[in-house]
């Protein structure tokens, strides 16, 4: 006997249905007087002049008594003795779109006598659903109702399955028969054959006196692996689990305090952190078995990770032992309960002892977890022991972690707040003696002890007990600083939102670019000189934005707006110039992009446009040393996911270095001045497709400018080290990255043989493409190291293992990175903003050991070069260039 039901929904079949039509039994009475008086004609139907007419039978499906969909018929049939059609007919609807109270019509015609309308010998119906939602399956005897259609109902006139007493004793033995064909009744062999032969015997008995036909058919059955699965109805979209109880016997019990706090673990975790186990825990020492505990929770687990109650109250009880270990102070700060005064009081006692941690590691305590603000506040006492070129770094992340600061409502700001920098510079220029307040950040919740007094006081001292004031401190010190601060604040109060709350974060965005611009005006000559300079810079931006705008409004080609703007450009020198700004020569100016650069004018005739649907600009300017400066001008597309990922390159190519890693990275600066343009730094090269196309191998094009009659494939050393390097570093990084949309055309290549990756418009797993391998590494690259045999490739792959490692050990700082992003307006991370981190979490595979991790990684590279999908839609974006030029 089967011990397990095996089922699937209805829903995920998507197959038609297809009923069988077996036979018609039962004695052909023909008509009675009666009906042939009211119908002379009958007297030439077949069902009155033959014992066996052709024959057809039409099913229809019907929902509330309406029909469905078209109907279908039997083929046509001579018949000789019997009627029998045995004949599988497909309805035109699928197991998915069959809803539980659907019905099956099935309508018997007359076919002989030539007459124009069918006469109808009988009808009968079943529903396909079980009265517990199991589709019907296998053979079923129906009573034809003589002379009706069936009307389709619930409670149909022309039911199949009828309720007198002989139709009863066969519905019992079908039923039975049914059962032990599922498995549901012990087979004996001989015993089952003395059954089914006095079955059907019966079965004969009961239909011959019946005086009724009987019309035999057969729903399908549902075979998975040859195993027979019942099929339940399961709409789309509704919940996966379905109940079927005809007759329940449990009863449901509601439990009131299944949602409450238990109180034994309350009571346990109250007593665990009261003040009196502070005395006992601080000379607890832990054993071989939990010091191993907690070094996996302290250095194996994620910052992401979250800890389990018995985690928590297994770090609490040795924080005094842990507090010698920096990396375990944040672990400690998440199991604190900061709605309760006494961990409170304890938790920041300790803190003040705490091995102070590293700046990476502080980055963690600025995110949406940590409210509490001296808490806060310590996290940027350990940021401001961090050197302007590593905070620089981390800037993009600090201004996001703004969002998560808890300003007080500022009193003497104006009642309409200003947009973006533009509109204060243009206040500063209405009202130069506005008084602005800093902003002060909520120290609601410190108890009154003498150890938080003491905080209290330091805390309140302190010059920078907000993030807002860091920054603006550290920005009013560092000129190119406070160039990025500007242009990071300024983006992010123009941001368009919706919610009261997004109003509330651009608002506070925009008082904190008051307050720095004020700082800046109100400070030392050199602030004076930086806050000029950033105005002259937001001038200069809105002035180019202006005459890009004109270009592209113009009619005709990319050459024709490429000459109408080399014109604009060398007309604005002119008092009559639609520009109304020289850009031939406008001054220096501390280049937005780059701040140790000073732009003095552009060189008209050197301008030229992209081939793309928002035509670039390519500018180059003259600096003030007299060298050029080419940089890219984007206007309608949003930069901040491109200076995201060139900010983590950057990040990771120091993390590298660091390790004495050179991997010969190309991390070009982006800078986005609006959510609708901004700068990119111009890197000579070429794209792999456009070398292959013109030189037809990346061996030509390095022997081109790097000859060696000597060196590898007669190409310098150096150049051959250079690119198995800048191949190894990306092919890691753009997998930890899941930078997506991959093809030849932005691969580029320099002639000093450095390999880079441009246009990041898909990350974090996202691909437009089906199919893409986990690591972006194509055919070509491996030729141009020699193929997967020869010793370069060998080279790649251990360099790519050691990347690997290296950034595995500084997992920390990049998930605290990201974390702090998941709230900015950066495309791929709004998608979906909780599984950011996770991904990123996901690539660098943190649960694996260093073997385990280098044979992932081999196993990746394996895969990436042996796929076929990434070969062909390369040629097929190869076709669509061809035909877009």
């Amino acid at each position: 006997m089967e011990s397990s039901l095996r089922y699937i929904g209805s829903s995920s079949l998507h197959q038609r249905i297809a009923i069988k039509i077996g036979t018609l039994e039962g004695e052909n009475v023909g008509y009675s007087y009666e009906k042939l008086i009211e119908q002379p004609l009958l007297k030439f139907s077949g069902m009155y002049t033959e014992k066996t007419p052709p024959l057809k039978v039409k099913l229809q499906i019907f929902e509330n008594g309406e029909p469905v969909g078209l109907s279908v018929c039997t083929s046509h049939k001579h018949f000789s003795t019997r009627w029998s059609w045995n004949e599988w007919v497909t309805l035109p609807l699928r197991f998915t779109d069959i809803s539980r109270t659907a019905v099956l019509g099935l309508t018997i015609y007359d076919c002989a006598g030539g007459r124009e309308q069918l006469t109808v010998v009988g009808g009968t119906s079943i529903s396909f659903f079980s009265t517990n939602g199991l589709f019907r399956q296998g053979l079923y005897d129906l009573k034809v109702w003589p002379q009706m259609e069936p009307d389709g109902t619930s409670n149909s006139t022309t039911p199949g399955k009828c309720s007198n007493a002989g139709v009863n004793q066969m519905q019992r033995l079908s039923k039975l028969a049914k059962k032990h064909r599922n498995g549901q009744m012990e087979k004996i062999d001989w015993l089952d054959r003395l059954t089914f032969r006095e079955l059907e015997v019966i079965n004969e008995m009961e239909k011959r006196n019946s005086q009724f036909l009987y019309l035999m058919v057969e729903f399908p059955q549902v075979y998975i692996d040859e195993k027979l699965y019942s099929v339940i109805h399961l709409e789309k979209n509704s919940n996966s689990m379905l109940t079927f109880i005809p007759k329940p016997k449990i009863v449901v019990v509601p439990d009131c305090e299944i949602h409450q706090e238990n109180l034994v673990e309350r009571k346990h975790h109250r007593l665990s952190r009261s003040a009196r186990s502070g005395t006992s825990d601080r000379d607890v020492k832990p054993n071989a078995v939990v010091r191993d505990t907690l070094n996996a929770i302290v250095y194996r687990y994620s910052s992401t990770y979250p800890l389990s109650s018995e985690e928590q109250d297994i770090i609490w009880k040795y924080r005094f032992y842990l507090s010698s270990h920096k990396k375990a102070l944040t672990k400690f700060l998440k199991c604190v309960n900061w709605e309760t005064a006494t961990e409170v009081r304890q938790a920041l006692a300790l803190l003040e002892s705490w091995s102070p941690m590293d700046v990476e590691d502080a980055l963690e305590l600025l995110n949406s977890t940590f409210r509490h603000p001296v808490v806060r506040w310590y996290a940027i006492t350990r940021l401001n022991e961090a050197s302007d070129e590593y905070l620089l770094l981390y800037l993009l992340q600090l201004v996001q972690a703004l969002k998560y600061e808890q300003f007080d409502e500022p009193t003497n700001l104006a009642a309409r707040s200003p947009s973006d920098g533009r509109e204060i510079f243009q206040s500063y220029d209405e009202s130069s003696d506005a008084q602005f307040d800093d902003l002060q950040a909520d120290n609601a919740g410190i108890s009154d002890t003498n150890v938080e007094e003491e905080i209290k006081n330091r805390y309140h001292s302190s010059n920078v007990n907000n993030l807002a004031n860091f920054l603006v401190e550290r920005a009013c010190k560092n000129p190119t600083l406070a160039n990025y601060l500007y242009w990071y604040l300024s983006i992010e109060c123009e941001d368009e939102r919706s919610s009261k709350k997004d109003l509330k974060i651009s608002e506070m965005y925009s008082n904190v670019l008051r307050m720095f611009l004020n700082r800046l005006y109100k400070g030392t000559p050199e602030m004076k000189a930086t806050h000029a300079q950033l105005k002259e810079q937001q001038h200069f931006v809105d002035r180019l934005v202006t005459l890009v705008k004109i270009v592209a409004k113009e009619s005709g080609n990319r050459k024709r707006k490429t000459e109408k703007f080399q014109q604009f450009l060398a007309e604005s020198s002119s008092s009559n110039s639609t520009t109304k700004f020289n850009f031939n020569n406008f001054g220096p100016i501390v280049f937005a992009l780059d701040p140790s650069v000073q732009i003095a004018g552009i060189a008209a005739e050197k301008v030229s446009l992209f081939k793309s649907a928002l035509m670039p600009s390519k500018l180059t300017f003259r600096t003030s040393t007299g060298r050029d400066y080419v940089a890219i001008f984007k206007h309608g597309d949003d930069l901040r996911q491109d200076q995201l990922i060139l900010q983590m390159i950057t990040l990771m190519d120091k993390l590298l270095q660091k390790e004495n890693l050179d991997l010969k990275l190309t991390p070009y600066r982006v800078l986005a001045t609006s959510s609708k343009h901004g700068f990119m730094q111009y890197i000579d090269s070429v794209t792999v497709a456009e070398v292959l196309n013109t030189e037809g191998s990346i061996h030509n094009y390095f022997r081109k400018f790097n000859p060696c009659e000597t060196g590898p494939f007669g190409i310098m050393p150096e150049i051959m080290d250079t690119y198995i390097k800048s191949c190894a570093g990306y092919c890691v990084i753009t997998y930890l990255l899941g930078i997506g949309d991959r093809h030849l055309d932005n691969l580029l290549l320099t002639s000093s043989g450095k390999l880079f990756h441009i246009d990041f418009g898909y990350i974090l797993g996202r691909d437009p493409k089906p199919m893409p391998p986990p690591m972006k590494l194509s055919k070509e690259m491996v030729e141009a190291m020699g193929g997967i045999n020869s010793e370069y490739y060998n080279t790649f792959r251990k360099l790519c293992y050691t990347a690997f490692l290296h950034l595995r050990r500084h997992a920390n700082v990049m998930l605290n990175l990201f974390g702090l992003m998941v709230d900015a307006s950066v495309p791929d991370i709004a998608l979906e903003p909780d599984k950011s981190v996770k991904k990123v979490e996901d690539n660098l595979r943190l649960d694996l050991s260093d073997e385990e991790a280098v044979q992932h990684l081999q196993n990746l590279l394996d895969i990436s070069i042996t796929a076929v999908m990434p070969a062909l839609v390369e040629q097929i974006h190869k076709l669509a260039q061809y035909w877009r030029k």
